[in-house]
């Protein structure tokens, strides 16, 4: 799994891998404000793109079967957020900012496309109020990796090395259908997602310090934007296994 934030650390302005002292001037809030404001609007994207496609048989049709699977097209939507995020992760210094925010969109857009099926799937009530859930969980969690003078950064490594664990037990998963190990991984990966939520804002605010006054500040926002909005997703998508009402 790409991490968006981790091609931040090798820019040439980040001169140390430590958590600087934050100085919360208006600057920094500016900043955190742009990611949060980018995360958002990614997030809403997503959310419409995903409802009219769900709700529009002849758009459904193009991307996915009458068994739900995908089709041809709808398997392009599936894998290129993936291709996406790993350009931007390696690729970062070669875009301009304007390329890395139509970058942002067109994933956030493709997310959507993805994730309609889970209106086909899910009660709406049920995907509301997951939603709310993870939509507070997220704000809790982020705010204490905002504000704690706790170093998070021991916690990178384990947390990474515990989404590629989870993504094997999943493949796994896929072959035994067992209930109860679904159960086990939807929540460890509530539990990993919760902890990178909280990781990665931290890592964000840090970052902060050596991009400011520099022409990779615009950047730095919509790549902590995309940090967070996949935390919020997984988060979402691991509870709504537990709370989904299915139809």
């Amino acid at each position: 799994m790409a991490d968006p934030l981790k091609t931040l650390d090798q820019h040439p302005l980040r001169s140390r891998a430590g958590a600087p002292a934050q100085i919360y001037d208006s600057g920094l809030r500016s900043y955190m404000l742009g990611v949060y404001n980018y995360m958002a609007s990614g997030l809403l994207l997503t959310g419409l793109v995903a409802l009219f496609v769900a709700s529009t048989d002849s758009v459904r049709a193009l991307f996915f079967a009458a068994t739900g699977a995908p089709t041809g097209l709808g398997w392009v939507a599936v894998f290129a957020p993936l291709a996406l995020v790993l350009a931007l992760s390696f690729g970062i210094n070669r875009f301009s900012e304007t390329a890395v925010k139509a970058m942002f969109w067109s994933y956030a857009a493709l997310m959507g496309v993805s994730l309609a099926t889970i209106f086909l799937a899910y009660t709406g009530v049920s995907i509301a109020r997951t939603f709310f859930v993870a939509a507070s969980a997220f704000a809790a969690l982020s705010l204490w990796g905002y504000t704690t003078k706790r170093d998070l950064s021991a916690w990178g490594s384990f947390l990474i090395m515990g989404v590629f664990g989870l993504i094997i037990a999943m493949l796994v998963n896929k072959f035994l259908k067992s209930s109860v190990m679904d159960m086990i991984v939807s929540g460890i990966g509530v539990l990993l997602f919760a902890g990178l939520t909280a990781y990665d804002t931290q890592k964000i605010r840090n970052i902060y310090s050596e991009v400011k006054g520099s022409d990779f500040r615009g950047k730095a926002i919509v790549m902590g934007a995309l940090t967070l909005y996949l935390d919020f997703i997984n988060l979402f998508l691991f509870l709504l296994r537990f709370m989904g009402e299915r139809r």
